[in-house]
């Protein structure tokens, strides 16, 4: 099925008053919901040397990091010396999105969605008093293209997001949408009401600290053992089965 036009047409629940709770869900981008890897990391190789003047030689683990936590260990993995504070972060920032929109035409061709993300995406939408946005390290730029591409845009509040952007570690990206992504009144959500889906152990790490409940999907090669160690309190096999991701948030925000 075409990602652009995947629906969620499954079961509406028989039951709605049973997920009537007001409540955010964060959604980890790459791996979790899409898979262009191969596009992203030509555009990571390609930045760096814009501004570093050095090829990149050895990447990182990007799991759990923003882009901004990437640079300066792509930096120190490669023998680069630069300062926090010379201004490089944001040269490598602006040549990142530059380089990753140049290569826009690749995403589809390049990268995949996962299995279920759209359905599952759509299914949670439509809970009620539920809100939707991510938590990603890239930047707002790329990762609002990534998710045009394949179409899952549609499901998600993209303004309320938290981007690699700007120097802070997924925690606090987590901690200050919960703070500052109003519900029904104007009110801040609570921890209790605030979901984060990945599938990286330090994602789930991440929102622990960060105030949110974790629900990780096993798309990555982290194990459940891993996950679950991590603080993950439920593990879904995959997004293949919406009704089975409905009930795994609103199981961690009705406790």
């Amino acid at each position: 099925m075409c990602a652009h036009t995947a629906r969620w047409r499954g079961p509406t629940p028989s039951r709605p008053e049973e997920f009537a709770i007001s409540r955010l869900v964060l959604w980890n981008i790459d791996l979790t919901l899409l898979d262009v890897g191969r596009v992203t990391r030509a555009a990571y190789a390609e930045a760096f040397e814009k501004v570093t003047g050095e090829p990149l030689v050895y990447l990182t683990s990007s799991a759990g990091r923003t882009d901004s936590e990437m640079f300066f260990e792509f930096c120190a993995r490669n023998y680069v010396d630069v300062e926090p504070d010379t201004g490089s972060l944001g040269e490598f920032l602006d040549a990142l999105e530059e380089s990753f929109g140049n290569r826009s035409d690749e995403l589809l061709s390049k990268g995949r969605v996962m299995p279920g993300a759209a359905a599952s995406l759509a299914a949670v939408a439509s809970m009620p008093d539920t809100v939707q946005t991510v938590v990603s390290g890239s930047t707002r730029a790329n990762a609002t293209a990534k998710l045009v591409a394949f179409g899952l845009d549609t499901y998600l509040n993209l303004a309320i997001g938290g981007y690699g952007s700007v120097n802070y570690p997924k925690s606090s990206l987590i901690q200050s949408i919960r703070l500052h992504a109003s519900g029904e009144g104007g009110r801040v959500y609570s921890e209790e009401e605030t979901v984060f889906i990945t599938d990286s152990a330090p994602d789930v790490r991440a929102a622990v600290i960060g105030g949110a409940t974790p629900v990780a999907v096993l798309n990555g090669s982290t194990t459940e053992g891993q996950l679950r160690e991590a603080g993950a309190v439920v593990v879904l096999p995959d997004l293949t089965d919406p009704r089975a991701v409905m009930t795994a948030v609103h199981q961690a925000t009705a406790r």
